[in-house]
């Protein structure tokens, strides 16, 4: 039999799980701190307990005399504790030190193996939303047990005949039967899936399997995507000395299931295709083709980082990194290659936080005390920048700064963006150049403006003259004249395309990856998808493209 022990370190309990030898099940929590010869006590009364009761059910014990086989069954059973080696555990040995993997618990006659904080699943769970052709990748959460040492069987309804039936390794039915993430044929339509998980961890231990069905069956997928021709470029991961890098801003949730949204952003995108679900299968296909090294997201939902993004690219080896925005539900991401980078150190900031506080800013924040509206204006954003320094897995010597932004919105902001990019510049140049002296920086983002903008123009230049028309976007009341500069040379991977972002009333390029050219240089960009394919729908979000932005996408190698 198991005894199953979960102690952790951090909690002032640990649980103890066994069947008793009259069959009960029994959960108990002691303290850790305890000592071991009182919880054996417990364990002991309750097992006299359980065979009292049973003794009571027994109709043999009554018609043979109740009252002596109660006495025999109320008899406390020796109860004792072996360590692996066969030795008596002492009783005044704490129970966290006590119950150890492979000790020996005794019961009367009975035996039991303990197993301490054995791999576990806590939760198990699948889409909503289930597309032939689309991967399907389930919230997974696991103690003591990790994805990648987990055994997964996948099963679909059988047609017509009801019960289960497991899919086949061949293809026909799908592909990834046996992995974590399972991309459904068409010949699965119509059919919910079920999904068995044994939870494992690196020493082979395994843990007690847990299952998960699908409420609704597999449908049909939409067709071509708008992304499909571009998968055709990157079916393959980069060598040892390039990555891909990806920046995409793929529409919150928050943003695409409002009543504007549907009646006057997106009017022409039909209803179920803004709906959340359906857009993660778009989403999460063309993020797992891309086969990014390095995968920089802005409005990334909170609840849609944690429940799906994160789970299903960390099936495909990306781990991910996520800063919420200020009084916001939405935020940015910042996914690496697991086998290629490690991160070292992360440095995100709030601009509204970092611009009044942080000695950095001090020159910055003189020249703005001089506008007041300006100021307030900057300070009420709730824009955050996300920083992290990775190292190369392969050449420990190899790091780089991975920026990633989302700049404020309003087309009349462009002074408030200047201000913000000033910010970010200034908090790059302190990793990249005081903390990490001389490593690469690779800056990703929406930027919200053009290539003829004054925030484009600081980017490219490091320099925006006092004078530049920007410093009036909003009127001649948040005039905020001031000169800036920094000490990058930076160069946008994709160009300046005709537009990263195409909805109705609006197209232009807003998005952009910036490198340092001085240590990288472009190897390829993935083209983006025709004007044709754009405006299939008419604009974008639309049931083949899931954001109302296009992800851009591009391979680097280091100089």
């Amino acid at each position: 039999e198991r005894a199953v022990v979960r102690c952790v370190p951090s909690e002032p309990k640990l649980s103890l799980q066994l069947v008793l030898p009259d069959g009960s099940a029994r959960h108990m929590q002691r303290d850790q701190a305890e000592p071991l010869g009182r919880a054996l006590a417990r364990i002991a009364t309750n097992a006299a307990k359980g065979s009292a009761k049973a003794a009571k059910k027994s109709k043999k014990a009554r018609a043979e005399g109740a009252a002596a086989a109660e006495e025999e069954a109320a008899a406390v059973p020796a109860v004792r504790l072996f360590s692996r080696g066969g030795e008596v555990v002492g009783a005044e040995v704490p129970n966290a030190a006590a119950w150890q993997d492979g000790a020996v618990l005794h019961i009367g006659e009975a035996r039991y193996r303990v197993e301490r904080n054995p791999p576990a699943l806590t939760e198990l769970r699948l889409p909503r939303s289930l597309l032939a052709g689309f991967p399907v990748c389930p919230t997974l959460r696991a103690e003591f047990a990790a994805p990648q040492h987990c055994r997964f069987r996948w099963f679909r309804e059988r047609r017509g005949a009801g019960g289960w039936e497991e899919v086949g390794e061949g293809g026909e039915e799908g592909e990834g039967a046996a992995g974590r993430v399972f991309t459904p044929s068409a010949a699965l339509v119509g059919l919910r899936l079920k999904l068995r998980c044994t939870p494992g961890d690196a020493a082979r231990r395994v843990g007690a399997p847990r299952e998960a069905e699908s409420s609704g069956p597999v449908e049909a997928g939409p067709g071509a995507c708008s992304f499909d021709a571009r998968h055709l470029y990157t079916r393959r991961l980069c060598g040892g000395g390039a990555l891909r890098a990806v920046s995409y801003n793929i529409l919150a949730d928050a943003y695409a299931q409002s009543e504007f949204s549907r009646t006057v952003l997106y009017p022409y995108c039909a209803p179920y295709a803004l709906e959340l679900d359906y857009r993660q299968n778009l989403l999460k296909k063309e993020l797992a083709g891309y086969s990014a090294d390095i995968l920089c997201l802005q409005e990334v939902d909170k609840s849609v980082f944690a429940d799906s993004l994160a789970p299903a690219l960390d099936a495909f080896g990306l781990e991910g990194l996520f800063r919420i925005k200020e009084k916001q539900h939405e935020g940015l991401a910042t996914f690496y290659r697991r086998d290629k980078f490690r991160l070292l150190s992360q440095h995100d900031i709030a601009f509204s936080d970092a611009l009044p506080s942080d000695p950095l800013h001090q020159e910055l924040r003189e020249k703005l005390a001089r506008y007041p509206l300006v100021q307030e204006k900057v300070l009420q954003r709730s824009s955050v920048l996300q920083v992290s320094v990775l190292q190369s897995t392969a050449d420990p010597s190899r790091k780089i700064c991975v920026a990633n932004t989302h700049l404020y919105w309003h087309p009349k902001g462009g002074n408030i963006r200047l201000i913000q990019i000033a910010v970010a510049l200034s908090h790059i140049k302190h990793v990249a150049r005081d903390l990490y002296p001389g490593i690469p920086v690779m800056f990703c983002g929406d930027f919200n403006s053009t290539p003829s903008s004054g925030t484009y123009s600081f980017i490219k230049s490091g320099v925006i003259a006092e004078d530049h028309e920007d410093w009036v976007s909003n009127g001649e009341e948040e005039r905020c004249n001031m000169p800036l500069s920094h000490p990058f040379q930076l160069l946008s991977a994709c160009g300046e395309p005709a537009y990263t972002n195409y909805v109705g009333g609006f197209h232009g390029c807003l998005d952009y990856i910036f490198i340092d050219k001085n240590a990288l240089e472009v190897e390829q960009v993935i083209p983006l998808p025709s004007h044709e394919e754009v405006t299939t729908y008419q604009a974008l979000p639309s049931v083949s493209h899931p954001s109302d932005h296009i992800a851009l996408v591009c391979d680097l190698k280091w100089k």
